[in-house]
């Protein structure tokens, strides 16, 4: 692992870097919170190791910086400072940081330290395996080109929105960031049952028979059923029973005529109910086998027909207040997005 070293003190910074050598890191280093900042746009550096007074950016800055950087992974920092009281240490976590040493530092601590800090972002490898468990389903499928990624965005930013609109934070839309984050991780497995449907049904080239139907509306109970396998080994992991409700609930309709249990209302797991939208937005504003993409203004009018019926309202009405950035997500991802004039 590369970790990246900032201090404007010479000796300081080499005694951390010889530290970490011996340990087996690869070490970059900065002598200011800027240039490290600059650093970490283009390093793989994953952990950071800054002192706290600094000329210029300080280490606080420099902590808050990374954390509203779009980064491509989270980014471990731990605060290498002589400010120990409880007030400091709170204005240091309040900022970003996610460990402190204090000043002079034991090289033992600090090693001690960053393997613990090593272990927290191996936790970020569960991301990768999701993604890479449900690009696997979707790989059978030519067509969908970058559905997973549209609709894991989608998800978040109707997620987000409930967050911060707190009217409605009513019973069945109470939640917080940590679901946001969830969903977005998880609903890239909202079809991971697909890959038990026989290629005839899933790349048919038009549209499925009564019975054909059937059998592609059977990946819900597979997908449920495989997460609940997993579920088992370990049942009190909280991304498994997410992706699990998703899975077995994402063709559910408000009104109770989807599959595969019919539920209505807010029997349907609120994150089911989210994918749900997410899932048909993308479905119509991409080419498929069976027919070309909409438009962004003909899946909306759609949507809004539909709800109370195939959609819950209120996500509707999450859906229509952030249009905005289903269209910017549409066309960040946007091949295989021919949308008819």
């Amino acid at each position: 692992m590369k970790i990246l070293t900032v201090d404007d003190d010479e000796v300081t910074l080499g005694i951390l870097n010889f530290t970490l050598q011996e340990a087996g890191y690869e070490v970059e280093s900065a002598c200011c919170g800027q240039d490290a900042l600059e650093l970490l746009r283009t390093s793989a550096a994953r952990m950071v190791i800054t002192d706290w007074e600094m000329p210029g950016m300080n280490g606080l800055e420099l902590c808050r910086a990374i954390r509203s950087e779009c980064l491509p992974g989270y980014t471990y920092t731990i605060m290498l400072t002589s400010h120990g009281s409880p007030e400091q240490i709170v204005e240091g976590l309040s900022a970003g940081a996610d460990d402190f040493i204090t000043k002079p530092f034991n090289p033992a601590e600090l090693t001690m330290r960053v393997r613990t800090g090593e272990r927290i972002l191996s936790l970020e490898t569960r991301e990768v395996t999701i993604f890479a468990m449900a690009k696997l389903a979707e790989s059978r499928d030519p067509e969908t080109g970058s559905h997973l990624e549209r609709v894991q965005n989608y998800c978040r930013t109707l997620a987000n929105y409930l967050v911060e609109n707190k009217t409605l934070h009513k019973p069945g839309y109470e939640i917080d960031a940590a679901f946001a984050r969830m969903i977005y991780s998880t609903s890239p497995l909202h079809d991971i049952g697909k890959i038990g449907i026989p290629d005839c049904v899933l790349l048919k080239p038009g549209r499925l028979s009564d019975r054909e139907f059937e059998i592609m509306k059977s990946h819900a109970v597979l997908g449920a059923a495989t997460l609940n396998a997993a579920l088992k080994q370990f049942p009190g992991a909280a991304f498994l029973l997410m992706a699990r409700d998703i899975a077995e609930n994402h063709h559910e309709r408000f009104d109770g005529s989807g599959y595969p249990r019919g539920l209505t209302g807010a029997n349907i797991p609120l994150c089911g109910r989210i994918v749900a939208l997410a899932d048909v937005y993308d479905a119509l504003t991409t080419k498929r086998v069976y027919k070309n993409a909409f438009g962004h203004d003909v899946a909306r009018s759609i949507i809004v027909e539909e709800s109370g019926s195939h959609f819950d309202p209120e996500l509707v009405e999450a859906f229509q207040a952030t249009e905005a950035e289903f269209i910017q997500t549409r066309e960040q991802f946007a091949e295989n997005v021919m949308a008819l004039a």
